[in-house]
Parts: C-alpha cells; sequence; structure tokens
C-alpha cells in the first residue's frame, strides 16, 4: 500500500480520537454540574449559560484567527494538523478557571462588604459586555464585507487571489494581531497551549468579563467555590468543542481551497456572520435592559428585553440555537445553489 493511500485512516483516527475526548470532557462536566446542583435545580440554567459563553467565545476574531493562521502555516510546511483548536483551547481555559476561582475566592471574602456596589457593579457589567460585543460586532462586519465580496467574485466566475483573503483575514482579532510573531514559532499542535495561555491573559472579551461576574455573583449569594468552579469548566468544555471543530474545518477548508477555493470563502462567510449575529443579539438585549430599567421604558420591546436579561441564562439555549441553526441552513444553501458545481476561477497573477 503507498503512503498516499495510508494517510486518510490515520487522519480519521485523530479526529475520532479527539472528539471522543472532547465529548468525554463535555459529558464530564455536565455530569458534573447535575452531581453539585441536585439541590439546586436553577443554577443549571445559569451552567447552560456558561456553556453558552463558552460557545460565543470560540467565535471572537482572536480565536478564529489564531487557529487560522497557525493551521495554514502548519499545512504550508506539509503537515495536517487537527488539534491546533484544541490545544489553543486548552491554554485558554487553564487561565479561565484559574481568573474565575481567584475572582469566586475575592468575592465570597468580601461577601458582606459589597452588597451596597451590587446594582452598580452590575450597571458596569452589563454595560461593558454590551460595549465590547458591538466591538466585536462591529470589527467583524468589516471582514465579512470583504470575504463576501471574494464570495461574489468566485461565485461569478470572476479571478481570484487567494492571497488577497489571507491577508484580510489576518487583520482578524487585536490579540492575534499583537502576537503574530509567536505563530512563527509554533511547529507541532500543542505548541498551541502556551499561545492559548498567552491569548487568555488578555481578558478582554465580553464573554470572559460575562463569566467573571458570573463567578462572583454567584460567590456573594454563597455558593461554594468548589461548586463555582463547574461554571468556568462548562464554559471551557463548549470552547474546546468549537475550536477544535473549527481547527478541523479549517484544515477541510484548506485542503479543499486546491480543489474548490469557494468552499474556503463559504467557511469563512458563515463563521464570520455566526460571529456577528450572536454577538448583536446579546449586546442589543444587555442595551434594551439597561435602557428599559434606568429610563422606566414599556411596551412589548422593552418587556421582552427585560424578562430575557431577568433570565438571562436562558441566553445559552439562543446561542446553542443559532449555532446549529447556522450550520444547518448555510449547508442547505450551499448545497441547494451547487456552489461545488461552479467552474473553477483562474488565480490572479
Amino acid at each position: 500500500m503507498s503512503a498516499a493511500a495510508s494517510t486518510p485512516p490515520p487522519l480519521r483516527h485523530r479526529i475520532t480520537g479527539i472528539y471522543l475526548f472532547l465529548a468525554a470532557f463535555n459529558l464530564g462536566a455536565w455530569i458534573w454540574a447535575f452531581i453539585v446542583f441536585h439541590a439546586q435545580p436553577f443554577l443549571l440554567g445559569t451552567g447552560l449559560l456558561a456553556y453558552g459563553f463558552g460557545l460565543r467565545h470560540a467565535v471572537d476574531a482572536d480565536h478564529i484567527a489564531s487557529i487560522d493562521n497557525v493551521t495554514r502555516k502548519l499545512m504550508q510546511e506539509g503537515k495536517r494538523p487537527v488539534s491546533v483548536g484544541l490545544f489553543f483551547a486548552l491554554g485558554h481555559a487553564t487561565v479561565v478557571v484559574i481568573v474565575a476561582a481567584l475572582v469566586a475566592l475575592t468575592a465570597s471574602a468580601m461577601r458582606n462588604r459589597i452588597d451596597g456596589w451590587k446594582e452598580i457593579g452590575g450597571l458596569i457589567a452589563t454595560g461593558s459586555s454590551a460595549l465590547f460585543l458591538f466591538l466585536i460586532a462591529a470589527m467583524n462586519i468589516m471582514i465579512l464585507r470583504g470575504v463576501w465580496t471574494a464570495f461574489r467574485q468566485v461565485r461569478a466566475g470572476k479571478p481570484y487571489n487567494p492571497n488577497d483573503l489571507d491577508l484580510l483575514l489576518n487583520d482578524r482579532g487585536l490579540l492575534a494581531r499583537i502576537f503574530r510573531p509567536v505563530f512563527k514559532m509554533v511547529s507541532q499542535s500543542w505548541h498551541m497551549f502556551p499561545v492559548g495561555f498567552l491569548f487568555g491573559l488578555g481578558f478582554d472579551t465580553a464573554t470572559e468579563v460575562s463569566l467573571l461576574g458570573l463567578s462572583a455573583s454567584q460567590a456573594t449569594q454563597g455558593v461554594s467555590v468548589a461548586v463555582i468552579l463547574v461554571f468556568p469548566m462548562l464554559f471551557a468544555a463548549g470552547m474546546a468543542l468549537v475550536d477544535t471543530t473549527d481547527g478541523i474545518l479549517m484544515l477541510g477548508a484548506y485542503e479543499w481551497a486546491f480543489i474548490r477555493p469557494i468552499r474556503k470563502l463559504y467557511y469563512n462567510l458563515v463563521i464570520t456572520f455566526v460571529s456577528v449575529l450572536v454577538a448583536l443579539l446579546i449586546g442589543g438585549i444587555e442595551t434594551l435592559g439597561i435602557l428599559a430599567e434606568h429610563f422606566d421604558l414599556h411596551g412589548p420591546i422593552w418587556s421582552a428585553a427585560q424578562n430575557l436579561n431577568e433570565n438571562f441564562n436562558m441566553l445559552g439555549f439562543v446561542v446553542i440555537g443559532i449555532f446549529v441553526a447556522a450550520w444547518l441552513i448555510s449547508i442547505l444553501i450551499y448545497r441547494r445553489n451547487g456552489y461545488d458545481n461552479l467552474p473553477d476561477p483562474s488565480p490572479q497573477a
């Protein structure tokens, strides 16, 4: 049997092994949640919110750009990496768990001193979260516009230069641009663990800020730190699932790009659109809730926003639903429009 013929089975085995690990990680996190929350079932909803935060955080521009850049680099070196996203997520999650535990410990120790600051702190935290989300959406809308333009060119059969898309995608995410020189030192997938750890030290995104607020809030209500650790673990499980899948899909997208460049474009189009949609939705709900509460606004829209903010854990269902619906609809659109049957555009010089 030739070397080329023996390549696919090991790759499939590696991908299967990774998803078995992820299944155990996600299932284990939820089993832990059910065990510790059996006497407080309402906290399961909070756990779902933390899990939804992890899913959403994984489509932040910095995550997508980092995994994309390293996957492309390793493939150019003749490798077929399948665990780039997994190691990045594990490194990132290490920081999340440590910091969430420290925040919970601090909040628990100061529980009797911060009651008067809860309302102000909640307003600042929610406002900051919404602002971060709108900034994320604004940056990704610019990227989305560029990817959509390139996608339309390919769909119309016009010349296509893949280097233009690579330059566009390299501009995603502030931290990804700052740490871009670090990517050059990555020669194996596991090297992404320390890279993910570095990114985790930034704690500059709405979902991470919200998770810390969630941990602090539960600590001030008397929930033990051991129980609160379930939230960052659920966050990490959701983030690892999406980050790993992103890396594997990117591997496939770049391999497909040699045959069908439109696949790479379509993948980036969908994942950027999902990031924009979720950021605008959650940021919008948070903003409407703040306005309704502090300006005493009434009406169906304001009431709905207040209800969602009062039952914020329901947004975990919303985030998961958006992910599933977006991917299912995008697959149907791709197949229905027969994009794979389009003639390959001749690359630009």
